[in-house]
């Protein structure tokens, strides 16, 4: 296996190269869940990397819709690193490790609170005509459009918003969470997701001067 894919590797992210053959745990156990990968890396380190090829590209690619290109790598190197170190915390009972990477990685992204928001606002800053259904589609956006192909009216919007909300509301819309997988990786209720979810997107359509309605 690559050094460059090993999920404890302590240099930058990278992909793995095209046509690389992603890690499998034997032919008794080829497709085992995160929750296995981690209880058995517990005695045997390298077992970790196939958590790393399953979910590395997928973590990369939702700290850069966050942060840009520029911090993708040292985020995605360093979520899995923490998860390697904190792997004896996991919950086996989880199959998924989806949740709790996403966790750990918003932490980190929380550290670069002061880049999100300057990129929002720099895309905000983006010259672009948006007329009333241009606002709807804004609003819908937020639910799945990347970071890069923002529009300015919900990149101001979005940068407007709290850490926390922003947190939450792109967890589900850029990650793909669910709200019991959101409320995982925050560590909170999942009423507590709902209530929060329901406030924060009152709060988008504010922000778009768009009409009461629901989303």
């Amino acid at each position: 296996m690559p050094y460059d894919t090993v999920p404890y590797y302590t240099g930058p992210y990278r992909a793995a190269p095209d046509g690389a053959e992603p890690y499998h745990a034997g032919p008794d156990d080829a497709e085992p869940s995160d929750a296995v990968l981690i209880e058995a890396s517990l005695t045997a380190p390298e077992r970790f990397a196939g958590v790393f090829d399953r979910h590395a590209d997928e973590i990369h690619a939702y700290a850069g819709r966050r942060l840009g290109p520029e911090h993708a790598d040292d985020v995605t190197a360093e979520t899995f690193l923490v998860a390697f170190r904190k792997r004896h915390r996991y919950d086996t009972s989880r199959p998924d490790a989806r949740p709790w990477l996403y966790g750990i990685a918003g932490n980190l992204i929380s550290g670069h609170r002061r880049s999100e928001v300057r990129r929002l606002r720099a895309l905000a800053r983006t010259p672009r005509d948006v007329d009333e259904r241009g606002l709807h589609e804004e609003e819908r956006g937020a639910e799945r459009a990347s970071a890069a192909a923002l529009r300015p009216v919900l990149a101001a919007a979005l940068a407007r918003l709290s850490a926390a909300e922003r947190e939450l509301l792109l967890l589900v819309a850029w990650a793909d969470l669910s709200y019991e997988e959101a409320a995982e990786a925050l560590k909170i209720p999942i009423g507590t997701v709902r209530s929060r979810l329901h406030r924060v997107r009152a709060k988008l359509r504010r922000h778009l001067d768009l009409p009461k309605e629901n989303v």
